[in-house]
């Protein structure tokens, strides 16, 4: 009886390689990465192997392919893109509609145990919080409740919410690796109901989003919709 454990083809150990390379942060985002002939020499596989690997990174939006120039690590924004979080903003301008977003809260907290412990940081350490409701033709259709690390995002309570959305500032500032998400369907808080202008009894779709970059958890998230007033949708393709 063979025990033996089955060697990855070669493609596939080559990208497996450059993979952990990019999650070991050995090449930065934009960093220009190892020729298609210095891999060729360096695992002794055909240029065709070498393409294939490749191409898989780059469908996977880990790494940017410029012809005649070279391979290079992908922004980590572009990463989080094929994690399906988008800015909402233009997701309402893409049906040709108005965003108004009206902030509640924008403040420095104590961080309780709890939620200190999902950021990875000291209890009773700053965090800093927003609570935005997100209206689109003048009907509000998410509440957006969320706490930033500072460490990540320190000029966060600077910017301004009502001509730009948290997700689009912190994908500028603090490009994450990794997200965590859950998505259920629940009743709306009290505060929740009142601000989305809904009753307490109306399901909603609830999102929690948290994301890390390589050293430190960014940002946790509620994102509270309307159940009559969002679809999520999305494709898939095997």
């Amino acid at each position: 009886m063979n025990n033996s454990v089955p060697q990855l083809a070669p493609y596939a150990q080559v990208k497996q390689h450059l993979k952990g390379e990019l999650a070991r942060g050995r090449y930065p985002p934009g960093a220009l990465m190892p020729s298609e002939a210095e891999l060729v020499g360096q695992f002794g596989v055909s240029r065709m192997t070498v393409n294939r690997a490749l191409r898989e990174l780059q469908t996977e939006g880990l790494v940017d392919r410029v012809q005649g120039v070279g391979t290079f690590a992908a922004q980590l924004h572009r990463v989080a893109s094929t994690l399906t979080i988008h800015d909402l903003h233009d997701e309402i301008a893409q049906r040709g509609h108005v965003h108004t977003p009206v902030v509640h809260i924008a403040r420095k907290e104590k961080a309780p145990a709890a939620l200190a412990e999902r950021l990875g940081i000291e209890a009773g350490s700053s965090v800093f919080h927003t609570l935005i409701v997100h209206h689109e033709n003048g009907v509000a259709i998410q509440c957006e409740d969320r706490y930033v690390n500072p460490s990540c995002a320190p000029d966060y309570l600077s910017v301004d919410f009502t001509q730009t959305t948290p997700t689009h500032y912190l994908l500028e500032v603090a490009p994450y690796w990794k997200a965590q998400y859950s998505i259920e369907s629940a009743l709306p808080s009290v505060d929740e109901a009142r601000l989305l202008g809904i009753r307490r009894s109306e399901p909603c779709l609830v999102v929690v989003r948290r994301t890390e970059r390589r050293d430190a958890a960014i940002t946790i998230a509620r994102l509270v919709h309307p159940g009559s007033r969002y679809l999520l949708e999305g494709s898939f393709a095997p």
